[in-house]
Order: C-alpha cells, then structure tokens, then sequence
C-alpha cells in the first residue's frame, strides 16, 4: 500500500499502481524511496524495507545539481560571469594555453572540450575513478583542471563528473581567495553551502563530501533524506523561492531548464526530458513527456523530477543497475503521468 505522508487517501489508483512497479516491478533494481509532492504538499512517501524518512540518500551525479545551485548564487551576485574566461589559474599562466579559452558556461553545459574518460575503459583508468577513489583523489580539483584540450570550447557535449569538480574548484575560489590551505577551503565552502542553500532551503539534512585538498566533491557525494531531496525539486518548481523568500536567482531557474548548445536534453547540470543520452542510456522519457521535466539525476537511478506544468516533484531513490534502466524509465514516466496537468 502506498503510504501518505500527508494528503487524503488516493486509493488503488494508476498512481497507486505505478508505485507498486516501481517497488516491485521487474526491470526496475531495487527502489528505496519514493516522494511525490503535488502543488507544493506530499502526497505520497514510501519506503523500502529497512529504509525511512531520517535516512541520508547518497545523490551520486545529483549533486552536480547542488553545484549548479551554489555557482547561480554568485553568477546571481555578480561575482561570477558564465560568458568569460573559466577562472582556473592553472589555464591563465601562459597566454598560449588554449585552456584559457575556455568559458565558465562551457563547463556548467559539460562543452569545456577537456580530455576525459567518465567510466573507462578499463574502470581503474578512467579519470573520474582515479580522482575520486584512487591515485589522484588527493587533489582531484588539481587532476581535472590538468586535462589538457582535445576539442575546441563549446562544440561537443562530454559528460564529466570532474568538470563539475571544478566548478567547485572556482566557487571557493570565488567565495575565499584567501583560503589556501585544505582546512580553510573546507571551512569557507561549508559556510556557503550552509548559508546559501541547506538553512533558506531547509534541507537539514544535506551533507556533502570533500577531498583532501578541501575540495567539495559535489559532482557525486551530497547526501540528504528523502524528504529533503524533495525540498530542493520544490524549491525549483517555486521558481527559486522557499517560505516566501528567494534562494535560487529567478533567472537561474530559467537557465538550467534551457537546451544547452551541445546536448538538447542537458541543461544548466540538470537533465532535460528532450531527446539525448546520458552516460550512454536515454536520460529520461521524452516519449512520454511532460516535454517541461527536467532533473537532478544520479548513477544508479537517482532522481528528482521537477514537471511544472503538472506542479509536481518526484523524488526517487534506489540501485538500478545501468542494465535495467529501460525498465525503470517508463515506470517513472507512468508515475509522473499518472498526475494530470494542472489547471
């Protein structure tokens, strides 16, 4: 039975059914959590066994999405321009380097034209297993920024988890020039997160990961509940405002929705509900719509779905293996489209 969370009783209905699939459906790995919010309230909250509401959900690749959050705030502010230079030292000091040309849009829409192996093969030698779990996860800010280029800025699409890493390289950069040692850069970009996101957002929850060099590594390690990751759909389907007070730029929210130039179904680190792939497989279900759906989406079949014209978010949390995406896929999209479009 589909438990509410709040809300009236929606019976044994084709929400209820796709609910069922998607915990029990074969094909679909194994769903740990769901969350439906519907004009801002829950309807629905469901749970595996052993798992529950004060459980912290890995995002995996969602957090690219909690990045792309932080680095609107200081576009947002002024302090960041998404059509200049990427501020990467390592890519100014010689004027020849053509790393320099580089912009910091061509990073959030994963154009930056770096060398990079995502997955391999082999999986030992790809460049974001080596930043992250082995011989260079001391420093993996200082790893991706070494790439060198292979294609020119802004003309191919190249999924990338270290390109999100630094992002979060120049956003503490940006927020404490001064910070030059492991702890401080740690500090400063906890502080930030804190203030800009986890406290106005009410995402208590929400603790994300760091190197050793006081990177976050916030292309892969935020974790939060359920209920949390619901929050932060939310406070996009709001237009960027939570309890009545702004935390994501208006402008912000339009512009991770929008086509990036390399890829129609990525946006600004969100995934589109258009035609395209993501690490080989569709992203998410544009033959069934709603064409608006865009979301954070993690490796193993994380996701939060935010369908404006439905008012709806959906929050899904689990292990599916690559293999058995094409199942989970339209159990989703029977999920979201059980909902009608709002009036």
């Amino acid at each position: 039975m589909v438990s509410l969370w709040a809300g009236p009783s929606i019976g044994k209905t084709a929400t209820e059914t796709a609910v069922d699939q998607l915990f029990s459906g074969k094909a679909i790995g194994e769903t740990r959590a769901i969350v439906v919010l519907q004009d801002g309230k829950p309807v629905i909250e469901r749970y595996a066994p052993g798992y529950g509401p004060d459980n912290r959900f890995i995002s995996w690749s969602m957090a690219k999405s909690v990045t792309s959050t932080l680095l609107g705030t200081l576009v947002a502010a002024g302090k960041l321009d998404l059509n200049a230079p990427a501020p990467v030292p390592a890519w100014h000091r010689d004027p020849a380097d053509p790393r320099g040309k580089i912009k910091l849009i061509d990073l959030v829409y994963m154009s930056s034209g770096l060398a990079h192996s995502e997955t391999g093969p082999p999986v030992e030698g790809a460049d974001t297993n080596r930043a992250l779990f082995s011989d260079e996860s001391n420093d993996a800010a200082a790893a991706a920024e070494a790439a060198q280029l292979k294609y020119a800025p802004g003309t191919r699409f190249e999924y990338s988890t270290l390109t999100t890493v630094i992002l979060d390289d120049i956003i503490v950069r940006t927020i404490a020039p001064g910070a030059t040692t492991p702890a401080a850069r740690r500090a400063a970009m906890q502080a930030f997160l804190h203030d800009a996101l986890i406290v106005p957002s009410a995402m208590a929850s929400l603790v994300c990961e760091y190197d050793a060099a006081g990177t976050m590594l916030g292309g892969s390690f935020c974790h939060a509940t359920a209920r949390d990751w619901a929050k932060f759909g939310q406070m996009y389907l709001d237009n960027g405002v939570v309890g009545g007070k702004r935390v994501v730029a208006a402008s912000w929210v339009a512009f991770v929705r929008r086509q990036s130039p390399t890829n129609p179904a990525y946006g600004g680190q969100f995934w589109l509900n258009h035609p395209g792939n993501a690490e080989g497989h569709p992203a998410l279900f544009p033959d069934q719509g709603p064409d608006d759906l865009y979301s954070a989406i993690g490796h193993l079949g994380q996701y939060v779905m935010v369908a404006p014209s439905k008012h709806l978010v959906v929050v899904r949390l689990g292990k599916t293996p690559d293999g058995e995406r094409s199942g989970l896929l339209p159990a989703l999209g029977a999920l979201v489209n059980s909902f009608p479009d709002a009036k």
